[in-house]
């Protein structure tokens, strides 16, 4: 296992137990900062039906990669509890009824894209362009299948994947491209930091 990005800049105390004070500290400081990003980019959009493209994705993904498997789900899951509280973080607004309506699989596929690119990141994927490449590119995979499948429900398989995957590939993949540009550009700053 090797550290996140996160581990590296803001390392956890290694003699602070998980449940002390400046732990749990960190983490709600990290997972708010991460939900926040995944709302703001929710709003960099490109208006489409039945889903909009946006930057959220990638917020997603980079912060699986940034943050490590559990600091991630955390940050992801506190971003779907903004969402269903109603407050406007989703693309298009927020409340509970996004959790029913067309989007709610992609919503799902955010909490498996940040736990897998956590796990790969920990195992040291976000290092070179080509890994982190890989593992952006199975993260989005991992937001598409249980969406286009959930999307299915409401208007057919073949036409959810015609308009809510077909579309947005071209997008996807800039972003991957993009996260897998950044994460190993980080973790030289990094390295060249401390020296």
């Amino acid at each position: 296992m090797t550290d996140t990005l996160v581990e590296r800049s803001w390392p956890s105390s290694s003699s602070a137990a998980p449940l002390s004070s400046s732990a749990i500290l960190r983490g709600a400081v990290l997972a708010l900062a991460g939900s926040m990003l995944i709302a703001i980019c929710a709003h960099i959009n490109v208006p489409m039906w039945p889903v909009p493209m946006t930057m959220q994705t990638f917020a997603v993904l980079l912060i699986g990669a940034a943050y490590g498997p559990r600091l991630a789900l955390a940050t992801v899951t506190l971003y779907l509890a903004q969402g269903a509280a109603g407050l406007p973080v989703f693309a298009a607004g927020g409340g509970l009824a996004y959790f029913a309506g067309p989007t709610a699989g992609y919503l799902l596929g955010f909490l498996l894209a940040a736990l897998v690119v956590g796990v790969l990141a920990q195992r040291g994927w976000d290092k070179t362009i080509p890994q982190a490449f890989a593992a952006m590119a199975l993260g989005t995979m991992l937001i598409y299948i249980p969406g286009v499948l959930w999307l299915g429900n409401f208007i057919g398989l073949e036409k959810a994947f015609a308009v809510g995957a077909v579309p947005f590939l071209a997008g996807d993949l800039v972003k991957a491209l993009l996260g897998a540009m950044l994460l190993p550009f980080a973790h030289k700053l990094l390295d060249k930091t401390r020296l």
